[in-house]
């Protein structure tokens, strides 16, 4: 196989930050296509990136370090996303050589349009309803192809990172990414919008980007929840009120799971929260759509295993369960307080913000979101900010956001080395406490939610 990326064709490819998540799973899905593909990554040697790293040479890709020394003449195109900085070396080699540069948009872009793609985009929720809409399909013999951001648990193990897969059928499901703006170069049959709140752009820049993607799209299915979502091209709605063009005939919802009821089918997934239910009746419309049958569906929803990093409970001997979530922006947050607020009477918060720039965008409405979830028997722990390198101007902290909580409502701690939280969190700790870490880019943060529970278990 090979690929058309704006008319020029490619079989050989370097990914500059091949061990991303986004990257990863383009790089897996080209080369169990055939194509020859490389890439580097400043994390090649950390210990977290060791499975990413794997899984790739295991699918045929060669990994190399990030100094230029991949770029080769044999290659025929570098891959960049908007996080690899101008002063990269793989850049700088490629710009010296006269090797092409593509935006990692442009080859999805490219992937897109050979397939009916289902594109799945919004400020929070997008990887569940992308793993449960391939879930469902391919559960009802549809066979699709995926590409997203977090792994399906599913797909995982023996080797594989569970984000790309490579069907045999026309269909594709997509995670759209958002922050940049370099989804509206996409070209869908299915276009998918679950929410917009101000997250990497304002909601104004995000609603734009939007408009586009669904002006290109043969069909548009929005959330009828969030009413800035409505007026987008020729949109069919979901939501769980009754004016929404899909929607639930009764929710049910426990510490473990959520139920719809539509049209005499119980669809039960494995995971609570208002939320999900939300993303299953986003998955469930558009798998309707694309032919699948409930009685089908309905056996699927109960098996799905869920993704990475989304709810992930680890349980300890002392009766208190730990939670690795990804969540990151003030909405995300937001909802994962409330799922674990509703089944346990303290909650023990631990957040690492994922960058200086998102910190100091967001600071504002991080102050607000942990002042209004925070309960006083809670806890919050704001860890340092994550810092992946590059030229960011470190000029905020989360000091600055605990600073602007309201003082004595909740007990606020702002350790000085994330090592020192797990002692200190299993000190604290007791029976029945839910500890929730929460935190995105940073791929040793299910290493650090298993040292908490490590740590609950070894306490004396």
């Amino acid at each position: 196989m090979s690929l058309s990326v704006n008319h020029i064709v490619y079989n050989r490819l370097h990914f500059a930050g091949i061990l991303g998540s986004g990257m990863s799973a383009i790089a897996q899905y080209l080369c169990r296509a055939g194509l020859k593909i490389s890439g580097s990554d400043r994390l090649i040697d950390d210990d977290a990136t060791q499975r990413t790293r794997s899984a790739l040479v295991s699918a045929g890709c060669r990994i190399h370090p990030q100094d230029g020394s991949g770029v080769t003449l044999e290659m025929e195109a570098l891959v960049v996303s908007t996080a690899i900085e101008e002063n990269n070396s793989d850049i700088v080699n490629a710009r010296a050589l006269g090797i092409p540069i593509l935006h990692r948009a442009d080859v999805l872009a490219a992937i897109v349009a050979t397939k009916r793609t289902v594109a799945v985009t919004g400020t929070s929720g997008k990887s569940t309803v992308t793993a449960l809409i391939f879930h469902l399909l391919r559960a009802c013999g549809k066979d699709p192809s995926l590409i997203t951001g977090a792994g399906l648990n599913s797909l995982s193990g023996n080797g594989a990172l569970g984000n790309s897969f490579n069907g045999a059928s026309d269909l594709l499901v997509i995670e759209a990414d958002e922050s940049d703006g370099s989804l509206v170069k996409y070209k869908p049959f299915i276009s998918v919008f679950l929410n917009a709140s101000k997250d990497h752009k304002p909601v104004d820049v995000t609603l734009g980007y939007f408009q586009t993607l669904a002006r290109r799209s043969a069909h548009v299915f929005v959330s009828h929840e969030d009413a800035s979502l409505r007026a987008l091209t020729a949109a069919k709605t979901f939501g769980l009120a009754k004016e929404a063009d899909f929607h639930p005939d009764k929710l049910e919802a426990n510490r473990e799971s959520v139920t719809l009821i539509k049209d005499k089918t119980r669809f039960t997934l494995p995971f609570p929260g208002k939320h999900n239910a939300q993303n299953l009746l986003a998955a469930l419309q558009v798998c309707r759509f694309l032919g699948c049958q409930d009685t089908t569906s309905s056996d699927a929803t109960r098996s799905y295993k869920g993704i990475e990093r989304r709810w992930d409970r680890i349980e300890t001997a002392k009766g208190i369960t730990v939670i690795d979530d990804y969540a990151h922006n003030p909405e995300k947050i937001a909802a994962v307080l409330t799922t674990v607020q509703d089944i346990s009477p303290r909650v023990i918060a631990v957040f690492q913000p994922h960058g200086f720039g998102p910190t100091r965008f967001l600071l504002d409405d991080y102050i607000a979101t942990f002042n209004r979830m925070m309960r006083p028997d809670d806890v919050l722990y704001l860890l340092p900010i994550y810092y992946a390198g590059g030229t960011a101007a470190k000029d905020v902290s989360s000091d600055d956001i605990a600073a602007g909580l309201t003082a004595g409502k909740t007990t606020v701690l702002t350790p000085r080395a994330r090592d020192m939280t797990p002692a200190l969190i299993a000190a604290a700790a007791r029976p029945g406490d839910i500890v929730i870490s929460m935190g995105a880019r940073d791929p040793s943060l299910p290493g650090f939610a298993k040292s908490i529970a490590r740590a609950i278990d070894a306490k004396a």
